[in-house]
């Protein structure tokens, strides 16, 4: 066993992939000689070589679309951007072609694009947003959001920067970890209320909870989803059923969250074994702040659930 970082865990991720599969390539901006924003590719370049990491122009548009075209001809491309807010510029590209191409016309094209995401580190509004709203609402994509390093190494894709150094597991340095898409994983158990979130509100949520129960005596439950899209219902609607109180909880803006779609498909399903309202615990609809307290009072922290928690319990 070694004690690896979450950042670390997303380069031995992709190293071992680059390992197993002559198919993999790592594309984006200064992905090689540089080793990414985050180091995530460092000595990447020297191993494997330029055929296989690839440096690009500033055109995130022009990085997704070649990236397509080499997964539809067999190859596994793996993109970075530098931070996540610029997946943007590829906007069109990804939900209007790359997820698409399956249905048009039964081409697959199986790419991974990964990239910092999330506030946290006074990064301001152009570089901390959560994006993962803009793209549930695309059928053919697959999203995921991972807590912990283990998760991080098997699940490559919306990355939470503020986790990457803080965050650090015992993982074996022989074994492949990789995890299942689609699957939630239950971080802590509680028969009294449960918390769905996902990402760095993980850690959030379980701080919320041990100091409810040791300040409270109230039991909460935390599911971590991992997987956004698809959504594990079963995972969701269980905890639902058995604790009869739901607090969810996302670092992204209110409207238009995650949060909404999650308390609408509980509510459809699980109405009847509801003890209280699903409540929901997000950022507020502004841009990130840069200013550090700001940014502190506009995202949700331990202290935002625990009171949401406490106001559940009570209802």
């Amino acid at each position: 066993m070694a004690i690896v970082t979450y950042v670390e865990a997303i380069r031995q991720g992709i190293w071992e992939e680059l390992e197993r599969d002559p198919a993999v390539f790592v594309i984006g901006e200064d992905v090689g000689t540089y080793g990414g924003a985050f180091r995530v590719t460092s000595g990447m370049l020297d191993h494997f070589g330029p055929a296989r990491i690839l440096d690009t122009p500033v055109s995130e548009s022009a990085i997704v679309g070649a990236a397509t075209g080499a997964a539809m001809m067999g190859m596994r491309p793996v993109v970075e951007m530098q931070f996540i807010d610029f997946i943007s510029c590829a906007f069109n590209m990804i939900t209007n072609f790359t997820a698409k191409v399956r249905y048009r016309w039964g081409a697959t094209a199986p790419l991974v694009i990964r990239g910092p995401s999330g506030g946290g580190v006074s990064g301001g509004p152009f570089h901390s947003q959560n994006v993962e709203g803009y793209f549930l609402h695309t059928p053919g994509l697959k999203i995921v959001q991972p807590a912990t390093a283990r998760d991080a190494k098997g699940l490559i894709n919306l990355e939470h920067k503020y986790l990457y150094r803080r965050i650090k597991e015992d993982l074996p340095e022989d074994e492949e970890i990789l995890t299942p898409i689609g699957p939630a994983e239950r971080r802590r158990d509680g028969d009294d209320l449960v918390i769905v979130t996902y990402g760095a509100m993980v850690h959030e949520a379980l701080d919320a909870a041990e100091r409810l129960a040791a300040e409270d005596g109230i039991e909460a439950e935390v599911l971590d989803l991992r997987t956004l899209s698809p959504l594990d219902d079963v995972a969701i609607l269980d905890s639902s059923r058995r604790t009869g109180r739901v607090l969810v909880v996302h670092e992204a803006p209110r409207t238009g969250g995650l949060g909404g779609e999650l308390a609408a498909r509980i509510a459809q399903h699980g109405f009847d074994w509801l003890d209280a309202p699903v409540m929901r615990v997000a950022a507020n609809d502004t841009p990130v702040p840069y200013s550090p307290p700001l940014e502190r009072a506009f995202s949700p922290g331990a202290d935002d659930i625990l009171s949401a928690a406490r106001e559940l319990a009570a209802y």
